[in-house]
């Protein structure tokens, strides 16, 4: 029985209370990043029959060749961006099914979120609306090309490997400003690029498995 037919509401909450303790068991030590994670209904971002696997430690298949990341992948990432600072204006590229760009509303002032695939956005818009956020704005566009009309971010993250950093990125990110994405093809690392003035310095962190970044709508 799913989440959604058995009970949205104390069902769900205790499965995302687990998830959270498990996530301080994994290392996460951000409050403000757990208390994001309890904050968003990761079960309403999925299809109804992969709901009750919503809160395990594992991507699934948001259709059109995509996933939703798994929740420790999600925490980490926010985290190490959040290390020592705030997010402040974030681009985040890949929206996916909008359950990052909700995690990020509670940590971010504010988030863009790109997504390449037009029907994939308005699923995102759909999961979305019933939250009211509104610090987060949606838009269909290339995100290897970033948002520059809402450029510089403090904070860019990317849900999608990439086989080099993209030149747009880099050029959007604000001075202090942090980017982190995950880099190769089938050995993937998370990598975090820090631009202090026109010098980029590049930490490079765990392996990770995403779908490619690509380029172009659809």
């Amino acid at each position: 029985m799913s989440l959604r037919r058995a009970d949205p509401g104390q069902a769900a909450t205790r499965a995302r209370a687990r998830m959270v303790e498990r996530l301080r068991g994994q290392g996460i030590r951000d409050e403000r990043v757990l208390a994001a994670m309890m904050q968003v209904p990761r079960h309403t971002f999925v299809e109804e029959g992969l709901a009750y696997s919503a809160y395990d430690d594992t991507a699934l298949p948001i259709g059109y060749q995509q996933t939703i990341s798994q929740p420790f992948v999600v925490a980490k990432m926010i985290e190490t961006l959040r290390t020592g600072r705030e997010l402040g204006r974030t681009l985040e590229v890949g929206a996916g099914c909008g359950y990052q760009a909700a995690v990020l509303s509670f940590v971010a002032s504010e988030v863009y979120a790109v997504e390449r695939i037009r029907s994939l956005l308005d699923v995102a818009r759909e999961n979305l609306r019933p939250l009211r956020l509104p610090n987060v704005r949606l838009k269909c566009a290339d995100g290897t090309m970033g948002l520059p009309e809402a450029a510089p971010y403090d904070t860019i993250i990317v849900a999608a490997a990439a086989a080099s950093v993209p030149v747009s990125l880099k050029e959007q990110l604000a001075p202090g400003g942090r980017l982190m994405l995950p880099l190769g093809g089938a050995d993937q690392r998370l990598v975090m690029i820090e631009r202090q003035g026109n010098v980029f310095r590049e930490s490079r962190l765990d392996a990770v498995r995403f779908v490619p970044l690509l380029t172009g709508t659809e």
